[in-house]
């Protein structure tokens, strides 16, 4: 081949045609014939918004780049895709697109509206996924809205009931008013809300007034003076407490005060939870401001007022306050009490509010009939499994062990919603027995069909069906199980899955419900890694979301600067660790793959036409690799650190450590040193074959192990660059590998006899010599291709015999016609080379005598005019004296042969250069 048949520049718009070439070729497609190691891979189902971002860009590139680096090394690598379907999201979409309300139109069109936007943004999504080079292996993906996962979503729900994991009952659940639907503690997200602290006094209810009436008296010194925040509860209000040790209502405590405005009548109560120091050290029992209420409430079996409904509506329990909105209760009993003269004080208060992490709406705490998976039953199992894992990073363990030791309430699993899987439960009319389908009967939809059984137990054929519908992590949380197969028995050959990559932000959710299911169904843990990928931030600092305006699409940087770069950007990062965008790491990302490419095109007609002699070599092995330069051992002895350097680092998820350690090598130790030093032996008629020969096969070797080291992370231009090898034979001979691609080669085997530490560090004092008197020509503006007449190397007898070994590299590399290494320092002096009469000095001080005094300056040698001031200090011309300052001296340092030379000490080397040019 020639150069002409290398593209002068790399193209990032081929990326698509290498797509589709990998789709078309199936190359990603798990076997799961035993044949190879299995590594299963239970990928993070997304919610199908129709748009990836950033977020999914960092996330699937470490699923990716660790599933690329598996199949290198050898293993049958399942990668699957799945979509995380149901949930509010998109049944708000269709309510915005259609405008409508869900109850406007029956539950199976609602539902169908649904699945059809969620089939659109699943196409979208899928495409960009590809788009970004993401391997999945796309036969396996799975569709949790479908009735085959819905199926085992089901049947999961019927197994756990079975085993009494499941269960129906009237409780406290956090609720959300805008989504208006049950959710669990693992959806509450905490922020920091500033509010008041009310200071209310609620006075005795036995202190009696004149006329013996149990009216309000307002003296807070016959009641308590109680602090809230939620004035607004006051009609939910059935008790107050206070510390059994706090003095100020010791003899209160079983007496009862009297509510304000509402006026009902509640006792006070000692409970060692309370602080004494917070507020005025009593607290007003309500249901339910939060979830202490609730322990207090079960704690000392209190009564239940429910005065807030399921859209945060004040109920007809709130008396005059009845239909108004949370927030408008508020003010108007803040009004009112203070009217009443009921508020004593009010001071600014920081406190934590829970929010529904979808809406961002504030939750309540409601009581609600709902269905509960019982956590309480696990929490040892899930730490007992979740120790037995190796996580990465180890702290993100912490996050799950500590979620589970702060589980008070069991996971509430039923959701009022219509787009998700439906509870497979009909309850009987007349005796409340509740009754479930078969296993073979699923998937089912109650609300669209009846129970089997013609009659209940109780003799009734009467049934209501359960519309409520299952929590979606109710679907996900049995991924691993589900891309294993399950319920077929051969499911056990693919779990527990080998890696769980997921974010941070779901820890207490996927990961957690993940084990506690797969514990629950079949006893055994899910997975055996977990990897934890941060949040992308904005250039501002800030976490990307549309709401601050700081989101960079994919497309932003793929469309300017392709997908690779893109991909660089993403390994450049640590797990666990939350990671900024900036442009310029994208730039650097591109600048690198051009650097690679520019030295591929320029060594490429050197080492590729010639390859079938280097390759034959090779294979006999022989000569070229005893023939080996220093340089060469050098650089090949790098190279297969490096290799099992990176090796190293994708095992552990370093990818960080991968990208930096591959552009350091690629871009300095290779592009900028060694193809410097041996371009004399590719274009230099005098050279021997021998040493031409070893030249391209080193070329060649660290190009082609470099682009399979860094193949993982830049795919499209490893697989660019390696079409021009002949490597058929090279692939993998799995019966889906249907084009030559690096992304269907071995990882290459390190070879041993090729490292040596102790070549390695000659080499690199050899390399900064070189580098030495290039800095040199480049600062005297001496192109790089004009040779030096001589350079003699003064140093100490170690370094010599070092430079000695690398003198032919060195000579050539830096075009030097004559060099010479020796020991001790140089002899060089300065000479005096011209001198000139310095007219503005003789001109006025001389004036008619100047003439006189510029024919001997013209007409003296140098050296006897410098050697006369030197010795004399002045030279007398008739009578006319002159110094130093009448001449212009020009010097130049010399060496032993009394030539001109160049001086050069370096910081790094403990060597003289003495340079005749």
């Amino acid at each position: 081949m020639t150069i002409k048949d290398i593209p002068k520049d790399y193209d990032h718009k081929k990326e698509k045609q290498w797509q589709k070439k990998w789709d078309d070729g199936q190359i990603y497609k798990f076997i799961g014939d035993g044949k190879k190691p299995r590594y299963i891979i239970d990928t993070p189902p997304p919610y199908p918004t129709g748009s990836i971002h950033m977020g999914h860009v960092l996330n699937w590139l470490y699923i990716d780049i660790n599933a690329r680096f598996r199949r290198l090394k050898g293993m049958d690598v399942m990668f699957p895709q799945g979509w995380d379907c149901h949930g509010l999201p998109t049944e708000v979409k269709v309510e915005e697109i259609n405008n409508i309300k869900k109850n406007d139109v029956s539950r199976a069109d609602f539902r169908q509206m649904c699945v059809d936007l969620t089939k659109e943004n699943i196409s979208l999504m899928k495409n960009q996924m590809k788009f970004m080079g993401f391997s999945q292996d796309w036969s396996r993906e799975y569709i949790t809205m479908t009735p085959k996962y819905m199926r085992k979503t089901q049947l999961s729900f019927l197994k756990m009931y079975d085993e009494d994991l499941i269960y129906h009952g009237i409780h406290p659940v956090n609720w959300c008013p805008r989504c208006e639907t049950a959710i669990a503690f693992a959806e509450v997200e905490y922020i920091n809300n500033d509010t008041y602290l009310n200071h209310v006094n609620f006075p005795s209810a036995e202190k009696k007034n004149e006329n013996g009436d149990n009216s309000t008296n307002k003296d807070e010194k016959d009641g308590v003076l109680i602090a809230t925040t939620r004035p607004e509860l006051m009609s939910a209000c059935v008790g107050v407490v206070v510390s059994p040790d706090d003095k100020r209502y010791s003899d209160i405590i079983g007496k009862e005060v009297e509510v304000p405005l509402s006026g009902q009548k509640v006792k006070v109560i000692a409970d060692e939870e309370v602080d004494p120091e917070f507020g005025t050290g009593a607290v007003m029992v309500c249901t339910f401001g939060d979830k202490t209420d609730v322990s207090w409430v079960n704690k000392h079996d209190l009564d239940i007022i429910e005065a807030i409904d399921e859209k945060g509506i004040m109920t007809k329990a709130a008396g005059k306050y009845e239909g108004m909105t949370l927030k408008e209760c508020k003010l108007a009993t803040v009004d009112d009490l203070k009217e009443e003269g009921c508020i004593v004080k009010q001071e600014p208060v920081d406190q934590k509010v829970g929010q529904c992490w979808r809406c961002k709406t504030p939750i309540e705490i409601l009581v609600k009939k709902q269905w509960f998976v019982a956590v309480s039953k696990f929490v040892d199992d899930i730490k007992s499994a979740a120790e037995s894992m190796n996580w990465i990073p180890e702290h993100m363990k912490s996050r799950l062990l500590n979620w589970a030791d702060s589980m008070e309430w069991d996971w509430c699993i039923s959701r009022q919603r219509i787009f998700a899987t439906p509870i497979p439960v009909w309850f009987c009319n007349e005796c409340g027995k509740i009754h479930l389908p078969s296993p073979e009967e699923l998937p089912i939809d109650p609300t669209q069909s009846k129970p089997s059984i013609e009659a209940c137990e109780c003799g009734s054929t009467s049934f209501t069906s359960e519309e409520d519908v299952l929590d979606t992590w109710m679907d996900s949380s049995i991924s691993p199980l589900n891309i294993a197969s399950w319920p077929e028995s051969s499911f056990k050959d693919n779990f527990p899955a080998n890696l769980r990559p997921q974010g941070h932000d779901i820890i207490r959710t996927w990961a957690f419900y993940t084990i506690l299911r797969t514990l629950a169904l079949e006893g055994e843990k899910p997975f055996e890694e977990i990897v934890i990928n941060g949040m992308v931030f904005g250039e501002d600092g800030y976490k990307m979301s549309k709401s601050r305006g700081n989101v960079i699409g994919p497309e932003e940087v793929i469309g300017e600067y392709g997908v690779d770069s893109l991909r660089i950007w993403a390994a450049n990062s640590v797990p666990g660790s939350d990671v900024p965008f900036d442009w310029k790491d994208i730039k650097y990302g591109y600048k690198f793959l051009r650097k690679f490419w520019n030295a591929f095109r320029f060594i490429g007609m050197h080492i590729l036409e010639d390859e079938e002699d280097v390759n034959k070599e090779e294979k006999t092995n022989s000569k070229i690799i005893d023939n080996l330069m220093p340089l060469d051992q050098w650089i090949l002895s790098k190279l297969n650190n490096l290799n099992k350097e990176i090796a190293n680092a994708y095992e552990t998820y370093n990818f960080a450590t991968a990208i930096n350690s591959i552009e350091k090598f690629v871009w300095h130790d290779f592009c900028d040193e060694y193809i410097e030093a041996v371009k004399y032996r590719l274009y230099n008629d005098d050279i021997s074959e021998d040493s031409r020969l070893t030249a391209k096969y080193t070329l060649k070797t660290v190009v082609e192990t470099s682009l399979k080291l860094l193949a993982p992370i830049a795919p499209h231009f490893a697989d660019e660059v390696y079409q021009y090898f002949n490597e058929e034979e090279d692939n993998q001979s799995n019966e889906n590998n249907k084009i030559n691609s690096i992304n269907t080669s071995k990882w290459p085997k390190p070879d041993n006899d090729l490292i040596n530490e102790t070549i390695e560090d000659k080499g690199q004092l050899a390399i900064e010599l070189i580098s030495e008197i290039r800095r040199f020509k480049s600062a005297s503006k001496i192109p790089l291709n004009v040779p030096l007449e001589e350079v003699n190397i003064y140093t100490d007898d170690k370094l010599k015999t070092i430079f000695e070994n690398f003198i032919e590299d060195i000579k050539g590399t830096l075009k030097i016609n004559n060099i010479n290494i020796q020991i001790g320092k140089p002899y060089v002096h300065e000479k005096v080379v011209e001198i000139t009469p310095a007219m503005d000095k003789i001109g006025p001080q001389f004036k008619g005598e100047a003439p006189k005094i510029i024919k001997y300056l013209s007409s003296t040698s140098p050296e006897e005019i410098a050697k006369l001031l030197e010795t004399n200090g002045k030279i007398i011309i008739e009578d006319n004296i002159i110094t130093h300052e009448h001449v212009n001296m020009e010097k130049e340092i010399v060496g032993k042969s009394d030539k001109k030379v160049d001086v050069v000490q370096t910081d790094n080397l403990d060597a003289i250069f003495e340079i005749t040019r």
